[in-house]
């Protein structure tokens, strides 16, 4: 069973952190990630990236502290660490996610 290694909360870095959601494809994961309250299989989220491009930005995002990644039997179950996020560095996430959702803020096809 594959065991991934998170910071602790008092590890988590602001400048990490926005870097990690400054990619397109880690920013959108996260914001379909937080439509659910509840952990989800790493591939149940749809994106449009192949299976290793994932894995990467996946990496990035535990490494940065924003998600959490544990094994389940064969599977590999995500969550969003908002409570460590938000004690860090309160509002940010939030602020981040609403900004994303402004139709001003969507790039046109």
């Amino acid at each position: 069973m594959k065991h991934y290694q998170h910071p602790t909360r008092e590890q988590l870095n602001l400048a990490c952190v926005l870097n990690a959601l400054s990619d397109p494809v880690r920013l959108d994961y996260v914001r379909c990630l937080s439509s659910s309250a509840c952990e989800k299989a790493c591939g149940a989220v749809g994106t449009t990236v192949a299976k290793s491009t994932l894995s990467h930005h996946l990496r990035v995002l535990r490494e940065a502290g924003i998600v959490r990644i544990r094994t389940e039997g064969t599977q590999s179950l995500i969550s969003i660490r908002r409570d460590d996020l938000e004690a860090r560095f309160p509002g940010v996430l939030t602020s981040i996610l609403k900004a994303v959702e402004s139709p001003e803020n969507v790039v046109p096809g």
